[in-house]
């Protein structure tokens, strides 16, 4: 039960074929059953998720008007904040930090009527793109356990890609809600700047991180992201995500690249990539392929370490931190902030300039490579471990930057049954149109999350 979509499990719980309570006792037992051997969550709210659950069920019986959400379980990842929970970020620093309060992650979910059944894991500090902290063992992809799932946002991914929550919201600061996405045979979506809240100004001040959702179809992901819009007419935007990703686009220009100058590509990778620019041409919209963009790790590191290193600290629980993100911080500390601004209007600048004004969207990997083993980078120093996973993020850490909207879509499986995902890109504020384009390509592709 647990399994299905949440547009199958929404009009379940509409004709009442089955109960809010019902849905989050399936979720907490299949926490139960799966969750040792993926280790995607580091707490559980069991007891206030179930009294949730039932005053979902009583307000239904009540004929009361709720939101398509309301009684999906799901659960909020660990630096974001959950009344009476943990916020560990991933790291033994704040291990002992609990929020009194939810945080509007949180808070729009639960105002929505979706079931918090507690945290996922994430890299520490939200750095790396894979899941193995000091607080516990690796999280590991349910497609493969002898992968990584992916990050930061890789307790989400696992989650949902189990069959433990239907879906799940993650954060986004360079890849890491379409990274895991891809690893995990999932639709991940990195909103445009300003579509969505954004409440970590004073730690990301050029709004790099995006919150958004992790789920099995585009729909799902469209519902959520109206969850998580809140009152679209305030702000003048009278269509629902979730109206525009059942609606196909118009004949697009696209392009599409399999080429990287700081990455190599897999193979397989840039078939899959292939192969969805040829499924674009066949829907009717002009594709051609299109030139690699520029730019190196170095380039972006001042605006990520500066970010990171603005992350309030606990001095004496500091030297509890990982070697990256000791690197990190300590790089950061040693950045102005007129270097990562100059990074920021460099990067973006050169983002729109590839673009293209004539240009709709872009087909691109989601990344560049499988996913790594778990053990791939142990034994390496701090800055060691992030040049070595620094190209998985070279096709998504840009458009944090420039603050485009992308989604990655599970388009292929490799020979060795691991997801790939492909990447769609738009312009700013571009989402509802990415979204429309997203869905078309996921109906008409022979390979979706659903065949895994």
């Amino acid at each position: 039960m647990i399994d299905d979509d949440v547009r199958t499990l929404s009009e379940r719980l509409g004709r009442r074929e089955v109960s809010a309570v019902e849905l989050t006792r399936a979720a907490l037992d299949a926490i139960e059953e799966r969750d040792g051997a993926l280790a995607a969550f580091v707490e559980l709210d069991a007891r206030r998720a179930l009294r949730q659950a039932a005053r979902i069920d009583k307000r239904r019986a009540r004929r009361e008007k709720l939101s398509p959400l309301a009684g999906i379980p799901t659960a909020i990842k660990d630096h974001e904040h959950m009344a009476r929970m943990h916020t560990r970020a991933g790291s033994r620093m704040y291990r002992y930090v609990r929020s009194p309060i939810d945080g509007e992650l949180a808070k729009r979910c639960r105002a929505a009527g979706m079931i918090l059944v507690g945290k996922t894991s994430c890299s520490e500090l939200t750095i790396l793109p894979f899941v193995e902290t000091d607080l516990g063992p690796p999280t590991r992809n349910p497609r493969n356990r002898e992968h990584y799932s992916g990050g930061s946002s890789g307790g989400a991914a696992a989650a949902v890609a189990a069959g433990m929550i239907p879906i799940a919201p993650g954060s986004d600061g360079a890849g890491s809600i379409r990274v895991p996405a891809s690893f995990c045979g999932l639709v991940g979506v990195k909103p445009s700047r300003h579509t969505l809240f954004h409440e970590h100004h004073a730690v990301d001040p050029h709004d790099i991180s995006a919150v958004g959702p992790l789920a099995r179809t585009v729909d799902d992901a469209a519902m959520m992201l109206d969850v998580l819009a809140g009152d679209l007419s305030e702000r003048g935007d009278v269509r629902s995500f979730r109206a525009a990703a059942e609606q196909a686009p118009r004949a697009l220009n696209i392009r599409f690249t399999v080429r990287s100058r700081i990455a190599e590509l897999d193979p397989e990778v840039e078939e899959a990539v292939r192969r969805a620019a040829r499924l674009a041409e066949q829907l009717g919209h002009h594709v051609e392929e299109g030139e690699p963009l520029e730019g190196t790790v170095d380039e972006f590191l001042p605006l990520m370490s500066k970010m990171i290193s603005s992350i309030p600290q606990i001095p004496i629980a500091r030297r509890f931190v990982q070697p990256t993100t000791k690197w990190m911080l300590d790089l950061g500390a040693e950045t102005s902030v007129t270097a990562a601004r100059q990074a920021k209007e460099l990067l973006e600048a050169r983002v729109d300039a590839w673009f293209g004004e004539a240009i709709d969207a872009w087909i691109l990997p989601t990344s560049c490579v499988l996913p790594p083993r778990v053990g791939q980078y142990d034994g390496l120093g701090g800055e060691e471990t992030f040049r070595a996973v620094g190209p998985i993020g070279a096709y998504t850490a840009p458009f944090n930057v420039s603050g485009q909207p992308a989604i990655s879509l599970p388009l292929a499986i490799s020979k060795s049954g691991l997801p790939i995902g492909v990447q769609i890109v738009m312009h700013r504020r571009d989402d509802r149109r990415m979204l429309g384009l997203a869905a078309q390509l996921e109906e008409a592709a022979p390979i979706t999350s659903a065949f895994f």
